[in-house]
């Protein structure tokens, strides 16, 4: 058993460069598309720079805060390093910054080819759906192998050098702090210019979503790849790491098959970064197709060819257990029916989507009462899919031993994410389309092209929906087993101190109850201290839209030559997402800490579960409310229910508005801040074991 770990960290860097290689050949086909529209190549670069300036000032925060963070880290962890062993010290403040540093190269990369797939994606519907189509498909599979290809090698490589799978959570906290900030920061910026643009322009004015005369829409189209594409990837970069890290220190803790465990966990990766590889490469639509159905189908062959894949391996390697296959399988298609029941909810050829938009015509309170109801009635099949999976992976795998439950969960998780290099390709395609539909109105390329990019566009909505509660779900699972990885972190810690063991946590317990308590409400706080941070900026640039269509003479005419400066709305968008995104993290982290001082392992373990529970609840919630009204505002968009400049139409656009910052900063959001609390606990068990009040 032994022996097959170098072979599987060789086959983990192998398939990494592997798709590093084909990310390449896809960025180079989307380069190659024809870009002619005068109009359309101006816009686009305005979005670039608006997006790269952004990514710029972001970094340089985040670089600050990764620093401190660091030589924290250095300092006092795994234990203080005058008192422990140095090196451990090094090696955990290293694989930190590697895990910041990957998952910011992941993102900025993201970007450059979403910036670049944009302009070809609008001139490509001319030629109708299909070109389109593959240009924006293409071009979020950039992404996609980008971010699973720099976990799997990241992961295997300090794995590989420290030997020592504690080590990973500091990888993985480097990966979930960026993320954190990164979708936070993002979402902070895309829904004050949406939000903006959408109250100005189509409320207030009267004139069209992507209308060149409003200043925040080249705002709003840098907001979609700043938000949707960087911070979306920087999310799943740092579920994916979570699930292998918390696994792979779950394996390394059992007695007995320990480097069978530890192989098996580094061979579903690679197979699952194989499995995405074929299902992009096989990826296709008529000339009249379905782009939401071919988005669909693509992850189905993935799931498919993935759910084989694994089943030969386990058949063939010594020491594999048909158990945790069991367990992953499990996952796995767990993931792809809460991907379908959120289909349901949020896409407008379902029923749910058209009675909120029947319900517009009513007034917009109608349109905010069926969302918000709609979108908690949707939560319902996500969480009992989670308890499901965790439940038949944990009966699974009981009979095995001692701990095999727990790493039944982690490799359920696992599963779920087995896939997500297909899932990142087709959240990345939202953004490229959305910006294409803009792109081409602001390129007067004609309506019957703006009806194809509205079709491309109400697909990536869709579609990110569905990816977004893939996401939850799966960090649902992650947490649950970095839950299990924070038990043994802290039995290390307890025998080591001569303390006795902790078995599991008794919510009779007073000290578990107010851990419970706490950890329910910090997702709530954190979800408003983040909309919050919309609403000031929104208004702000809100402020700023009025001041130009008052000064700037002949612009709200359309008169020939006139400009908005849309420079300065890009400015507000990103000061004041900067200036909002790190209190909201910072609450998290102060809070886990104040908990675990307080009251010690006991009541960190309240705390994660409590935070776990809402959490969920309110990232699926959101994140599904947020989709329905949006695709409800487009298909009343599309001549339903009245049509453009209805009443109904204008309590859709509403519904969207307040939907926007649920569905693309606090929802995604959340499910980052659940990880980053656990992973906190981890690595501090042993300080709160040492220096807490009542533990």
């Amino acid at each position: 058993m032994e022996n097959q770990l170098p072979l599987f960290y060789g086959l983990s860097f192998l398939t990494a460069v592997l798709a590093f290689a084909f990310a390449a050949y896809l960025y180079l086909w989307v380069k190659k598309q024809r870009t002619e529209n005068a109009k359309i190549i101006e816009v686009s670069a305005l979005i670039k720079e608006g997006a790269n300036t952004f990514m710029r000032r972001e970094y340089k925060i985040l670089a600050i805060f990764a620093a401190v963070v660091a030589v924290l880290i250095l300092l006092f962890l795994p234990s203080p390093i005058w008192m422990g062993n140095a090196v451990e010290n090094v090696e955990m403040a290293i694989a930190y910054l590697a895990g910041t540093a990957l998952s910011a190269v992941a993102g900025k990369i993201g970007i450059l080819v979403a910036t670049l797939s944009n302009s070809r994606a609008a001139e490509g519907a001319q030629k109708g759906i299909k070109p389109a189509f593959l240009i924006g498909f293409r071009g979020g599979a950039v992404m996609g192998l980008l971010v699973v290809g720099c976990s799997l090698f990241g992961v295997a490589a300090v794995l590989m050098i420290a030997g020592d799978s504690s080590i990973l959570l500091g990888f993985s906290f480097g990966a979930s702090s960026l993320a954190l900030f990164a979708k936070a920061g993002g979402g902070i910026f895309t829904k004050t210019a949406d939000v903006s643009a959408d109250l100005t322009g189509k409320v207030e004015l009267g004139i069209p979503e992507d209308d060149p005369r409003n200043p925040a829409v080249i705002a709003d189209n840098v907001g979609d790849n700043v938000g949707d594409v960087a911070g979306m990837g920087a999310d799943l970069f740092d579920s994916n790491v979570a699930a292998m890290a918390s696994a792979l220190v779950i394996a390394q803790s059992l007695s007995g098959g320990e480097f069978a465990n530890v192989s098996m966990v580094f061979c579903y990766a690679i197979l699952g970064l194989l499995s995405s590889i074929i299902g992009i490469a096989t990826a296709r639509i008529g000339k009249k197709g379905n782009p939401t159905r071919a988005l669909n189908s693509s992850t189905y062959v993935t799931t498919a060819v993935f759910l084989v894949l694994t089943a030969l391996a386990t058949l063939i390697f010594d020491g594999f257990s048909w158990r945790i296959w069991g367990a992953a399988a499990t996952g796995l298609l767990v993931g792809v029916i809460i991907g379908i029941t959120t289909d349901y909810f949020t896409d407008d050829s379902k029923p749910i989507v058209r009675r909120v938009a029947h319900a517009s015509g009513s007034g917009p309170a109608f349109t905010v009462l069926s969302g918000v109801s709609y979108g908690f009635i949707s939560a319902l099949p996500a969480m009992v899919g989670i308890a499901v999976s965790a439940l038949v992976a944990y009966k699974l795998c009981e009979p095995m031993g001692s701990g095999y439950a727990i790493f039944g969960i982690s490799m359920a998780a696992v599963g779920m994410l087995s896939i997500v290099g297909m899932i990142i390709s087709n959240d990345a395609y939202g953004p490229i389309v959305d910006n294409a539909r803009g792109l081409a109105e602001m390129g007067g390329l004609g309506e019957k092209t703006i009806r194809v990019a509205d079709e491309l566009d109400s697909a990536g909505n869709t579609v990110k929906a569905v990816t977004k509660g893939f996401s939850i779900a799966a960090a649902g699972l992650t947490v649950i087993s970095l839950l299990g990885a924070f038990m043994s972190e802290v039995n290390t810690a307890l025998e080591a101190a001569g303390k006795p063991l902790i078995t599991g946590f008794d919510i009779m317990s007073p000290t578990v109850f107010f851990g419970i308590l706490i950890g329910a409400a910090i997702p709530a706080v954190f979800s408003a201290m983040l909309i919050l941070g919309v609403d000031r900026n929104a208004q702000r640039m809100v402020a700023e839209i009025h001041r130009q269509f008052k000064t700037i003479v002949g612009l709200r005419e359309g008169k020939e030559g006139v400009k908005p400066e849309y420079d300065k709305c890009i400015d507000i968008a990103t000061t004041g997402s900067l200036r909002e995104l790190i209190p909201a993290g910072l609450m998290s982290i102060i809070a886990t800490l104040v908990v675990g001082f307080i009251g010690g392992p006991l009541a960190i373990g309240g705390f994660l579960l409590g935070n776990i529970v809402s959490g969920l609840l309110l990232a699926l919630f959101m994140s599904n409310a947020g989709g329905l009204w949006d695709n409800s505002k487009k298909y009343v968009e599309a001549g339903n229910e009245g049509g453009k400049g209805s009443e109904a139409h204008k309590a859709a656009v509403i519904g969207d508005t307040v939907g926007d910052p649920f569905k693309d900063t606090a929802g995604p959001s959340i499910n980052t801040q659940i990880t980053v609390v656990s992973l906190v606990s981890s690595l501090l068990s042993a300080a709160f074991v040492a220096f807490s009040i009542f533990g």
